[in-house]
């Protein structure tokens, strides 16, 4: 796998045109992918849609593992790149979250797309399946233990807690931009910022 990670990585493109041609190559992966699933899907109709010629893939990508692998990473990278600008300057802990929150939402209903994707991966790449999810909870369990050191999060905070965080934000995508379309991330984002930070226990409940 660390091989085929390796030759990817070798065939980025060296010029805005190259740069171009592989965004319209992984673009149209996703579609072809996300129409017809992974076995189904073929090269010939990823050029087709891309409008490039076939031998041109060859020269980003080494066949249809290459770059489904290609395009789950680059769906990850894309979801991080969207939180990083959506959070920009802010600081708070809190508002962090609640911002990243609402930037993978609006990622969610504009790439409903990413969802059988990357379930596709758990079967057809298991390695770039786990890595996703590890990368994600990553950056999650780094912006808490942030927050921790700031104050303004609760100082045994880690690993698990960005996991539970990332497994609920998964989840509201699924059910109101995947299986429905009746939920607006600002709201949805903020219904779960307060759900983080005051739990479900009613007001003077005793809390273990």
């Amino acid at each position: 796998m660390d091989d085929k990670l390796d030759g990817a990585e070798a065939k980025q493109p060296r010029t805005d045109r190259g740069r171009r041609t592989k965004r319209k190559l992984l673009d149209a992966a996703a579609q072809e992918f996300a129409e017809k699933g992974f076995h189904e899907a073929s090269i010939s109709s990823i050029t087709r849609l891309a409008g490039t010629a076939l031998g041109t893939f060859y020269t980003y990508f080494d066949s249809k593992d290459a770059i489904f692998r290609a395009l789950v990473r680059d769906m990850s990278r894309q979801v991080g790149r969207r939180a990083v600008a959506t959070i920009g300057e802010e600081t708070g802990a809190l508002a962090i979250e609640r911002l990243a929150l609402r930037s993978f939402l609006e990622f969610a209903r504009e790439h409903k797309e990413i969802y059988r994707i990357i379930d596709e991966a758990e079967f057809v790449d298991p390695t770039s399946y786990r890595r996703h999810y590890e990368t994600i909870a990553s950056r999650i369990e780094g912006r808490l233990r942030a927050g921790a050191k700031s104050g303004e999060l609760r100082d045994d905070i880690g690993e698990m807690h960005a996991w539970a965080i990332m497994g609920m934000n998964v989840f509201l995508g699924l059910r109101y931009f995947v299986w429905g379309n009746d939920g607006d991330p600002e709201d949805l984002a903020a219904r779960a910022n307060r759900f983080i930070a005051a739990g479900i226990a009613a007001e003077g409940a005793h809390r273990a």
